[in-house]
């Protein structure tokens, strides 16, 4: 005789079936879960650490701002302090500017040059005087040429004398003193007569 089964066998093939299928999908989810978990602590992670990162760089970043606006306040000292320095290194090389002018004038006039009205304004000096011959004069400007207190020598003027002897040429010429304080009070006017080298 055949065997027959009678119960419900498929429904529970396919229950069980099923719940095989639940707890693989459960297991996937928790598993998905924890992935995604995990990727997100260590993201959060990373992204912590470069928040940490950064707020020691704009510290770091205030503190170097300090610095550097110590380092300009400082700079912005020195360079009114070299700026003193300078005016008072100026004023200490034009304080006996008149002596060393005069003095100076007195080495480059050469023979044959005879000065009659020195003239100071500001830095400047106007020289007059009477010259035996052009070449003395040129003489006397390669001299203030290479002199340590003159430069910028300019011939303004050469005339003849109309008086009798004719041997004797009327100049104006302008000189610089070098790094010399414009200051017009300190001008003089000295005048010489017959005077030569």
């Amino acid at each position: 005789m055949a065997y027959i089964n009678l119960l419900p066998w498929r429904e529970e093939v396919l229950k069980a079936k099923q719940k095989e299928f639940f707890i693989v999908l459960a297991i996937a989810g928790v598993c998905a879960f924890a992935l995604v978990l995990l990727v997100n602590l260590y993201f959060q992670a990373r992204v912590d650490g470069q928040r940490e990162r950064n707020t020691f760089l704009k510290n770091e970043i205030k503190l170097l701002d300090r610095q550097i606006a110590e380092i300009k306040t400082l700079n912005a000292k020195k360079v009114a302090l070299q700026k003193r320095i300078d005016i008072v290194e100026k004023l200490q090389r034009s304080r006996n500017v008149g002596t060393q002018v005069l003095d100076e004038i007195a080495k480059i006039i050469p023979n044959g040059i005879y000065i009659t009205q020195i003239d100071k304004k500001d830095n400047t000096i106007q020289i007059i005087g009477k010259s035996e011959s052009n070449n003395h004069l040129a003489n006397m400007i390669r001299a203030i040429e290479l002199s340590d207190l003159f430069t910028d020598a300019t011939l303004e003027s050469i005339t003849s004398d109309d008086g009798p002897p004719k041997l004797l040429s009327s100049f104006k010429m302008r000189v610089k003193i070098k790094g010399m304080v414009n200051d017009s009070n300190t001008g003089f006017s000295n005048t010489v007569n017959g005077g030569g080298n």
